[in-house]
């Protein structure tokens, strides 16, 4: 086994997770190597031509914050942007786009190769070299060893990667592409508990063939809103999408079909995504609604492809033929490729740290689908993370771990490390409790001192995020503080069917208002020109100013529990007064803290209690560092 090569991190995989893992560590003055099994098909976008959505956009813009490239690259492949969930509060607001996939993988491509200490290597990693429970390089299935400090595995569905198309199953890692069975082999002989999942595509529609006059085209906003702090203008002509519908027709094709499906036919056996069924799934257990959603999205400007988001699939190809048929619009669709079910191999994330460093084997990180995660965006704020912690271990300094409060990216981590999962994770709002104080607009306010000071956000980033910080500082100051009179006012306000003022009020107080715009209140006492993201920043922070205060205030009576240290060697067994089941569940997750130990299904109130007291006692005893 000869002895190639030699560097700090080598990342294996080369999709959203690997991109930015590599472009993270190389950033901070590693040696970084990619190992790709086709370095045409870098970053990838496997499935949806999209990026971001519900609670998904959120971290695709605490990426960017933090100084990753996934809002960067959307920005720059864009041909629709959408902020979702504007009919609710800001705190759930997300952003969207649709990408030309094309773009996407040569600016990504581009990003990669611009890096001074990032090599790519086009080969197979059969297995991962481990000396005293320490990383040490990886074996290629050539025979070649690689040297390094430290390794990530975003391997996403390649892990012992199986296609479905109706009965019919071959190897594959994704449609036309290898599967990773030595690695997956090789990270069971070191002794991980792995699973199995599945995700699933839909067919791709030529657009010669179909009828857009019979379906509702929905546009993205005008202007379009980048996702990156960074970004100017979107410079991609803007494409729409299209919405037509399944119908009953439709629903009993697949209810004859069931029993060619791998899903009902018992030959798929990996758990998939509840909140991204397949067709067959939505025909069966919602019976009785008549029809769902499809939208037809553009996959590129230099291509006739339409991704048919909505009815994922692995019913054999004649049966999707005579399905996407049956629908208002597509009645003579023709299909470029068809939909197909995958089952890959995962890791269960209670194995990892929360730097996502594996618990048992030192300087080896996981990140992506590998362990347990669905999305792109998951997948890449996880490399991301990666990246950095293995930079961050090698240069000695202390790891990055943000917590529930400051980030999505860290609810998404705790929720794999302390909660694992069974089944494919998606993000949602909902996930977080924190989530006023997680909104898209602040993320950069946030985070870029974060990003800033791990090396990855530039001088002349860090310059601009510092002159609009100033700004918005100053024009929170100037609302807070500037009186607006009766006379001035009053008309505007009655206008608005809001009601009038009697003396002088702080603008802040007119903004409180639900009637009252921040854009109202600019055009009567205007700031200056400040950036949109910026203005939607502030109308945030003053309206929402009572919430916000008490969620703070919330976090830090949390903070006390998560700055309180569990040993990672504490016997628990030692504790009298723990059930069993409570002394079970905190050994498989061996919690890092109080906080996160009390977060475990399971382990109860009066469970976290007594581990504190304990923990108090051997404190002060000796028994226990502080």
């Amino acid at each position: 086994m000869p002895r190639i090569g030699s560097y700090d991190v080598i990342i294996i995989g080369g999709g959203h997770a690997g991109c930015e893992a590599a472009l993270a560590a190389s950033a901070m003055g590693l040696g970084t190597c990619l190992f790709t099994m086709n370095i045409d098909s870098i970053a990838q976008l496997s499935c949806n031509p999209a990026i971001g959505g519900l609670a998904k956009g959120h971290l695709v813009r605490e990426i960017d914050a933090l100084g990753g490239q996934m809002a960067k690259t959307t920005d720059a492949a864009g041909i629709q942007f959408r902020v979702l969930n504007r009919s609710k509060g800001p705190a759930v607001w997300s952003m969207r786009a649709q990408a030309d996939r094309a773009l996407y993988k040569s600016h990504m491509k581009e990003a990669l190769d611009a890096s001074a200490n990032l090599a790519i290597k086009q080969a197979a990693i059969e297995e991962l070299l481990v000396e005293n429970n320490k990383i040490t390089g990886v074996l290629t299935a050539s025979s070649e060893t690689y040297e390094a400090r430290a390794v990530v595995v975003t391997t996403g569905t390649f892990l012992n990667g199986l296609i479905h198309v109706g009965l019919t199953n071959y190897p594959a890692g994704r449609a036309g592409e290898f599967p990773s069975v030595g690695l997956s082999n090789s990270l069971r002989r070191l002794g991980f508990k792995m699973g199995r999942l599945k995700t699933g595509t839909p067919p791709r529609i030529d657009a010669r063939s179909i009828d857009f006059s019979k379906t509702t085209p929905q546009w993205g906003d005008d202007p379009p809103e980048p996702f990156s702090f960074s970004t100017k203008e979107i410079l991609n002509p803007q494409l729409p999408c299209y919405i037509t519908y399944t119908n009953e027709t439709t629903h009993s094709l697949i209810r004859a079909s069931l029993e060619r499906s791998p899903l009902y036919a018992g030959v798929i056996k990996g758990v998939g995504a509840r909140y991204c069924p397949s067709i067959e799934d939505k025909v069966v257990r919602f019976p009785d609604k008549p029809r769902h959603q499809i939208f037809l999205e553009p996959e590129g400007l230099r291509t006739r492809e339409f991704y048919a988001n909505g009815i994922p699939t692995s019913l054999p190809v004649d049966v999707q033929l005579a399905v996407v048929r049956g629908i208002e619009g597509l009645e003579s669709a023709e299909i470029v490729r068809p939909g197909y079910a995958i089952e890959y191999d995962c890791v269960y994330p209670t194995q990892l740290r929360h730097t996502l460093e594996t618990k048992d084997i030192e300087g080896l990180y996981l990140a992506g689908q590998i362990n347990g995660t669905s999305g792109y965006e998951e997948a890449a704020a996880q490399g991301l993370m990666a990246g950095i912690n293995a930079a961050l271990k090698i240069t000695g300094k202390p790891p990055l771990i943000l917590h529930r409060h400051e980030a999505y990216i860290g609810v998404l981590i705790d929720d794999l490390v302390t909660l694992g999962t069974r089944e494919p994770y998606r993000m949602f709002t909902s996930r977080a409790e924190y989530r006023l104080l997680l909104r898209n607009d602040n993320a950069e306010i946030r985070l870029r001192d974060i990003g800033r000071h791990v090396g990855l956000v530039s001088d002349e980033t860090y310059g601009h995020f510092i002159a609009k910080r100033t700004l918005i500082e100053e024009e929170l100051s100037r609302l807070r503080t500037f009186k607006a009179s009766p006379d001035e006012i009053n008309e505007t306000l009655a206008v608005l069917n809001t009601t009038p003022i009697e003396e002088k009020t702080t603008l802040a107080q007119l903004l409180k208002r639900p009637e009252v715009s921040y854009d109202m209140i600019e055009k009567i006492y205007p700031a200056g020109q400040l950036p949109i993201d910026a203005r939607q920043y502030i109308e945030t922070e003053i309206k929402y100013e009572g919430y916000v205060r008490q969620q703070e205030r919330l976090v830090e009576r949390m903070k006390k529990l998560e700055l309180r240290q569990i040993p990672p060697d504490f016997d628990y067994r030692t504790i009298s007064g723990l059930s069993n089941e409570v002394m079970d569940k905190l050994e498989e997750v061996r919690p890092e803290t109080v906080g996160q130990a009390g977060r475990i299904p399971g382990v109860t109130p009066a469970a976290v209690s007594l581990l504190m007291v304990i923990i108090e006692k051997r404190r002060r005893t000796g028994g226990i560092a502080s």
